[in-house]
């Protein structure tokens, strides 16, 4: 239940591309400022994607509580409506022990829906969603870009699942709607006070710390990781999990050589990194305009 007075929960929220350090960003604030933390990322919910999603590590944690990593199984689904349903409950359980709720990630999808809403409902299209398997991930998103440009920016590229359901939407609504306020005790009274904390370093300095962790993670054993949720959950599956095991499976596969992996990987990233620079700066000018926040170029 949120608190009888109508006062809006104060929470920090800590955004940034891949690799630019919002996890120790997140856990040097909790301690500052007695919080704990949520995590807003859509992979680092299931088990056994460790390496690959660059979870923080126990002795990183410094203590501080860390929420919604390691609490499905890999062959599980977790959607963005789990997500809100889980945040919104672990916002008030953290408010309610006086402690700061902060909620840290780089999944910007579950971040607009806690905020702004999910969109509006859309039964499933069983026989729209036969036709769409038969496209390529690429077909699938280049059809969402020409349909509405706009939410093609907030998706992952390389996820089906959700392309397939931009597209579902799309085809009873004519576009993904986009959210209104968030959620209100009464009348239009915010049940969040957000404050935005923007990690969000330079082109240059952002692709040296992704190439740095790449390479550390291949030191630490992402291909052997890889093969092991391979060997659990098949290929199919394997290619929803994000780049590093859709590109790894494919050598795997053979279908790819091993020299190949670090230079593939490293650009794939930097591609996903620049789009997660497009919605920060869409954050900055449609949101944070109307809210506290602290821009970090560190």
């Amino acid at each position: 239940m949120l608190p009888s007075r109508v006062m809006a929960i104060k929470i920090l929220c800590i955004a940034g591309p891949t690799a630019s350090g919002k996890s120790a960003r997140a856990v040097e604030e909790a301690l500052k400022h007695n919080g704990e933390i949520i995590s807003v990322d859509s992979r680092q919910v299931y088990r056994g994607l460790d390496i690959g999603t660059e979870k923080i590590p126990s002795e990183e944690m410094r203590g501080i509580p860390h929420h919604l990593i390691n609490i499905r199984e890999v062959n599980e689904n977790y959607s963005a409506g789990d997500f809100v349903n889980d945040a919104t409950r672990l916002i008030e359980e953290i408010y309610a022990r006086k402690k700061l709720p902060i909620l840290v990630g780089g999944t910007h999808f579950y971040f607009d829906a806690l905020l702004n809403g999910l969109p509006a409902g859309v039964d499933e299209n069983s026989a729209l969603r036969a036709k769409l398997e038969k496209f390529s991930t690429e077909e699938l998103y280049a059809r969402i870009r020409s349909a509405d440009a706009r939410r093609a920016l907030e998706l992952d590229p390389k996820n089906r699942r959700r392309l397939i359901r931009a597209l579902e939407i799309i085809e009873s609504l004519g576009t993904v709607p986009k959210r209104g306020l968030s959620t209100t005790f009464s009348g239009t009274k915010p049940k969040y006070e957000v404050e935005w904390i923007i990690i969000n370093p330079s082109g240059q300095e952002l692709r040296k710390r992704i190439d740095a962790r790449l390479a550390d993670a291949f030191n630490r054993g992402l291909i052997e990781e890889v093969k092991c949720v391979r060997e659990t959950v098949g290929d199919a599956r394997l290619n929803e999990l994000g780049l590093e095991y859709k590109i790894i499976g494919e050598f795997l596969r053979n279908e790819r050589s091993r020299e190949s992996l670090f230079p593939t990987l490293s650009a794939k990233l930097w591609q996903y990194a620049r789009r997660q620079k497009v919605w920060l700066r869409k954050l900055s000018r449609e949101t944070i305009a109307a809210t506290p926040s602290r821009p970090d170029r560190s």
